[in-house]
């Protein structure tokens, strides 16, 4: 049960150039509870959360920790006032090993006279980060470079490590969305166990599912403001969307049927040496693909291996019947392939660029008149993406680092559609973006579709896959399992062959 007030935040406001991020909003976390931060990409919850902890100023507003009025100028600041934040966007040092980033900045050292030379005590460091580890269920070696991991690795790492501040204020934002069903339980568990000791828990999330499973309260922003707080059991799925949006959302997957055309990929017994193998399938005109499996499957290091990210071991790839060789995600863009990464920040942007940059960087030759740039109708066509797929940002010329998340996966999705490709590669294309957006982009990939362009989806929301492909390809352990038409799919049917409880080649 929760029980006395650990936090109250009132009208903090906070602006950016051309943005007013915040406009004194209020919000409120009670000990032995999960409070559910909600609203669309932009509506200001991560910037809340970011002063909460430390990594913003706000321009004005109290915050108030056990009744004493607090003020965090700095991350350690927070820390110091028992404030912990899991992010959304992975924190980690890559050259540094997993124990050196959960202990950064507080390393044991070897007695006094190696505190004063800095020696660290690699042993206690090991012993206290497989302790840290095991607490969440986590085996990963502490030894490893952070380089090493997986996203989702990356992931459970960054939760070890705000878990092991003992914080009694702990910032969960979207930390579902790089890991595996079995990594998602695990935390699950960990979350009431902080609960039942008193902690209280700020949880960002987009999925519904999760949110009516593990949280006590939600409050939604919008706009940067305040909108309401509820107890999660007294309000409806419908009624929250709504408050979120501002309008009613009837279809989040909008898809409509499509002429299913000739094969235009095939793609026959490719592998990477030691991360997938004999991999064959096929994706038509008109049609979406849907590609599902667990974390770890290997469903990623295929796509990228169809952009020329990775160069395979063996094995063809065909467009229109004639094989082709992908060296490059260059050649592959040159041979109308398109690629939404799962790593936007990583791979999909250029950060310290404008949104106009960004979208317009793969066309950038077709607004060329000779050797000259025409900016003129490179800012119309941005600004018709921009349109198009409801980015919230002040103008084109925006940087791009600062928008939100679930904006900056827009842009990403926005630069490949000016693109035009006949194949479109999408990674996780929705991950972290909010319920309106998504209803957005899966219209946009329907009507895709609806052109002829094929679309080959990776998901690992079973909703999604089930709800928007035409026919599902599921991996386990760097191979196909199975193949599903859509008049079979359900969630039962992929998760059986996900856990490969089907011999490989067999269909649904």
């Amino acid at each position: 049960m929760s029980g006395d007030l650990l936090l109250r935040m009132t009208g903090i406001s906070k602006q950016f150039p051309g943005v007013q991020a915040l406009d004194k909003v209020g919000f409120e976390l009670r000990a032995g509870e999960v409070h559910v931060l909600m609203g669309e990409n932009g509506a200001g919850k991560s910037t809340l959360m970011k002063i909460l902890a430390g990594m913003h100023l706000a321009d004005e507003g109290t915050i108030e920790i056990d009744g004493s009025e607090v003020r965090s100028e700095s991350p350690r600041d927070a820390l110091s006032n028992g404030i912990s934040m899991i992010h959304q966007e992975l924190s980690a040092v890559p050259h540094m090993s997993v124990a050196e980033n959960i202990f950064l900045g507080r390393e044991p050292y070897s007695g006094t006279i190696g505190r004063m030379l800095g020696v660290v005590d690699r042993s206690k460091l090991r012993a206290d980060t497989v302790s840290v580890l095991s607490s969440i269920g986590v085996t990963i070696d502490p030894g490893m470079m952070m380089s090493e991991l997986s996203v989702a690795e990356m992931q459970m790492v960054e939760i070890a490590k705000a878990t092991s501040y003992n914080s009694s204020i702990i910032i969960m934002d979207e930390p579902t969305s790089a890991i595996s069903d079995a990594e998602v339980e695990r935390l699950f568990t960990l979350i009431e166990s902080l609960k039942n000791g008193g902690r209280g828990i700020v949880y960002i999330s987009h999925k519904m599912d999760e949110i009516y499973r593990v949280s006590d309260r939600i409050t939604v922003l919008r706009d940067g403001k305040y909108i309401a707080t509820a107890e999660t059991s007294q309000i409806k799925r419908s009624e929250l969307i709504q408050m979120m949006v501002g309008r009613e959302i009837t279809d989040i997957f909008p898809k409509v049927e499509a002429q299913i055309g000739d094969v235009l990929l095939e793609v026959r017994d490719l592998t990477v040496r030691g991360v997938f193998r004999n991999v064959s399938f096929s994706v038509r005109r008109g049609e979406i693909l849907g590609v599902a499996g667990l974390m770890g499957a290997g469903r990623t290091e295929v796509v990228e291996t169809l952009f020329g990210v990775r160069t395979p071991t063996s094995g063809e790839i065909l467009m229109d019947g004639r094989p082709i060789s992908t060296s490059s995600p260059a050649e592959s863009i040159r041979r109308g392939i398109g690629f939404v990464s799962e790593d936007r920040k990583e791979i999909g942007l250029v950060l310290k660029r404008s949104v106009k940059e960004n979208v317009s960087l793969v066309e950038l030759r077709s607004f060329c008149d000779g050797p000259f740039l025409n900016r003129k109708r490179e800012r119309r066509s941005v600004g018709d993406s921009i349109r198009s797929l409801r980015i919230k940002t002040p103008s084109s010329e925006q940087v791009v680092r600062n928008l939100s998340g679930g904006n900056q996966q827009k842009v990403v999705v926005a630069k490949w559609l000016l693109a035009n490709p006949d194949l479109l590669i999408m990674d996780e294309p929705t991950r972290g973006i909010d319920v309106g957006a998504k209803a957005e982009i899966h219209r946009l990939i329907s009507e895709l579709a609806q052109q002829g362009k094929a679309i080959i989806m990776v998901s690992s929301e079973m909703p999604e896959i089930i709800g928007m492909s035409d026919r599902v390809v599921v991996m386990h352990e760097g191979r196909i399992t199975g193949e599903i038409d859509r008049n079979a799919l359900s969630q039962e049917a992929v998760m059986h062959m996900a856990t490969d409880h089907v011999e490989q080649g067999g269909s649904q």
